[in-house]
């Protein structure tokens, strides 16, 4: 009720309104007057009797009730008891524009606390402080100093950056974007994006919800928010800082590659919200979705009066995955009938540089009833022969005709099609300058259709495993461990349902042959030191032993080796191993992500594994269903479904080894990094084997 209080005000109460033109409160006020917001205004100044022509009030308390929402624009230190008022009037909810809160220092952040909890006790909802405002197109509302109000229409957009919504807000307007709301969150004191994800899910006017984003500060509640969001509309998110501009410290081969962008990646993914790489794509992706229907098939008709700008959707729709639609003989008949001898029918259609209205026009009446095409380009250049604003207003009618089709336009050019643009933007036609840019927003689109009707992943029952698992975990910490013996690693992911070779910790040489004797030759063996993490770095591990005098001259050989690349670590002896069949090599690993949580890796595993980088990521929980995909996602892949007459190898074992190892982690919180390298693969029906495992623990 709070956030609709927010969105779709009665009465706003502006704070501070200034009578100087040029300040914030004076520009707000002015704002929301010339926005024709349908309510009533409350101007709160003591010292002015009017502004712009409104009565003004001394406090909040003496405007008349109900104030459904305050803008307030008043200096930074008066914020507090200008809240408390708020919660005294009733107002239930307020927009602080004011900056000098956290994001100035320490004195600064306790102001905030200071402002939120007066909020709370008053029971009044907090946008920002630190913000642009809030603009609600549908009433009129333009609770903002920002300079322009875009017309009404879809597109809801959230955005941590001010300075970046007026852009938006001023590239919307001149493109003609319709849109709904624009909403600043500034420092996110209390309402936040899942606040807001859920209020635009079930507001009527947001057809898509548009985010721009820097960081997020509970990750499992957005995950939540946005998840839910997705299955009623579509979720874009523009997330900048890509790159991680600072070294942390991993130990592990998955916490070398997971940067905090892997992770905004794959929750994206898991949350099924469709990630912009640029302000472009995101103005681009909010154009079709608004505009157009979701692609309902992979069948797209392109056509065009030039044979480049359809070469290039070719091979854009190629890098996509979208499927050119293959016309039935009935439609190519009707092209055939009314196009030029000299014309391509085959998809693209080409209707040649002298094409009028007249041929495009025919063309699209053969192609939309055509049942393979759920998705129309129309490409135009203008040529000396060619009327686009025609041809656009022929676009429009064909369209409005097939409601169920997705079409977009490119029109390439300039000022001779700026009319064609205005046609087409009248008739909900998104049109783009280039192939590539309509095309790429068609993969957006169908993506989204993806994900918005896939089931959510399913874990597995695992409370058998949880009860074994959970003494060796407690005492480990209670150990002081960070990281688990080499033969509890193994246990647990065995418990798991990850097969494991035969093996055991041998602290001395005695040991080591007595362990070799009962599991068999031949054996692996392994330095064992919680300092040394990764064993073949130092030379301590060897493969591939034979017989007794080989483990003796083994055992001296690398344990000299690990005393001298590192005197001072805790030897606590050498692990001796079954050694397993030959097979492919992979990587399961998880790295918990501070934001999202746990982030499972899976890839090309041995020892070049952060050399080739040939992994994905997903965040858990990971079923058998996405496991799947995640396999077949890898550059390698080829190698694994068996490549020039190879055995293919046992790739059901594979995805339940990742799903076992998602449920694990998923189990046990205290696991925060975990690393089977290499998962030895063998050919089907032979199952996998985890050769090294590797878990750290920690965290609370």
């Amino acid at each position: 009720m709070a956030l609709a209080h927010l969105l779709r005000p009665r009465a706003v109460a502006v704070i501070g309104a200034a009578r100087e033109p040029g300040k914030v409160g004076h520009v707000v006020l002015a704002n929301l007057l010339s926005g024709r917001f349908s309510g009533r205004i409350y101007p709160v100044n003591p010292r002015a009797d009017k502004v712009l022509g409104l009565a003004c009030y001394d406090s909040v308390r003496d405007a008349p009730p109900p104030v459904d929402l305050a803008v307030v624009a008043v200096p930074a230190q008066l914020v507090p008891g200008v809240i408390a008022e708020c919660g005294q009037a009733g107002v239930g909810a307020a927009i602080v524009i004011t900056a000098g809160f956290t994001e100035s220092g320490p004195q600064g952040a306790a102001l905030q606390r200071d402002v939120v909890e007066r909020a709370r006790q008053g029971g009044v909802r907090l946008l920002g402080p630190n913000c642009l405002g809030l603009v609600s197109t549908h009433v009129g509302l333009n609770a903002s100093f920002a300079g322009s109000m875009p017309p009404a229409g879809g597109i809801a957009f959230v955005s941590q950056s001010g300075a970046l919504g007026t852009a938006i807000l001023d590239r919307a307007a001149d493109d003609g974007l319709g849109v709904s709301h624009f909403i600043s969150v500034g420092n996110r004191a209390d309402i936040s994006e899942p606040d807001l994800l859920g209020a635009l899910e079930n507001d009527p006017e947001a057809t898509v919800i548009a985010l721009y984003l820097e960081s997020v500060a509970d990750g499992p509640r957005f995950l939540e928010a946005a998840r839910s969001a997705v299955r009623r509309k579509p979720v874009i998110a523009l997330k900048a800082g890509a790159s991680d501009s600072g070294a942390r410290a991993v130990s592990s081969h998955t916490g070398s590659l997971a940067g905090s962008d892997v992770a905004y990646d794959a929750a994206f993914r898991h949350a099924g919200v469709i990630r912009a790489r640029s302000v472009q794509d995101l103005f681009d992706f909010s154009a079709g979705f608004s505009l157009q229907p979701v692609v309902k098939g992979s069948g797209i008709a392109i056509v065009t009066n030039a044979g480049g700008p359809a070469v290039m959707a070719t091979d854009a729709a190629d890098e996509e995955g979208i499927a050119l639609a293959t016309f039935a003989p009935e439609t190519l008949d009707l092209l055939r009938a009314s196009l030029p001898d000299a014309a391509a029918l085959y998809n693209p259609v080409d209707v040649l540089g002298d094409a009028g209205a007249d041929r495009y026009h025919e063309t699209l009446e053969a192609l939309y009833p055509d049942p393979s095409v759920h998705a129309m380009v129309v490409i135009l250049t203008p040529q000396a022969m060619t009327d686009p604003a025609a041809v656009a207003r022929t676009v429009v009618a064909a369209a409005k005709k097939r409601p169920d089709v997705t079409t977009l336009a490119c029109f390439m050019g300039g000022p001779l099609i700026h009319e064609a643009q205005r046609i087409l933007a009248a008739g909900a036609i998104p049109t783009y300058p280039t192939p590539e840019r309509a095309i790429h927003t068609l993969g957006a689109m169908g993506a989204y259709a993806a994900v918005a009707s896939a089931d959510p992943p399913v874990r597995r029952d695992t409370v058998a495993a949880r009860v074994a698992v959970r003494t060796a975990v407690a005492r480990a910490v209670g150990e002081g461990r960070t990281f688990l013996t080499e033969q509890s690693a193994a246990d647990i992911v065995s418990t798991y349902g990850i097969r494991v070779p035969d093996g055991a910790l041998a602290a001395d040489r005695k040991t080591a042959l007595e362990v070799a004797e009962r599991i068999g030759y031949p054996v692996a063996l392994k330095i064992v030191s919680p300092e040394i993490l990764h064993k073949s770095d130092v030379g301590g591990l060897r493969v591939g032993i034979d017989s007794a005098a080989e483990l003796e001259a083994a055992y001296d050989e690398v344990l000299d080796r690990a005393r001298a690349y590192a005197p001072d670590a805790a030897l606590e002896g050498v692990h001796i191993q079954r050694m397993v069949p030959p097979g492919r090599e992979v990587i399961i690993g998880v790295d918990r992500d501070p934001v999202f949580g746990p982030l499972l890796m899976f890839g090309l595993g041995g020892i070049y594994v952060e050399v080739f980088k040939d992994v994905v990521f997903r965040l858990c929980p990971v079923d058998l269903a996405e496991a799947e995909r995640m396999i077949s996602e890898i550059r390698s892949f080829g190698l694994l479904r068996g490549a020039r007459g190879e055995a293919k190898a046992d790739l059901t074992e594979v995805a339940a080894a990742i799903e076992g190892v998602s449920s694990l982690v998923l189990d046990f919180p205290k696991i925060v990094e975990l690393d089977i390298n290499p998962l030895i693969v063998g050919d089907e029906g032979q199952g996998v084997w985890a050769a090294d495992v590797r878990i750290g623990i920690g965290g609370t």
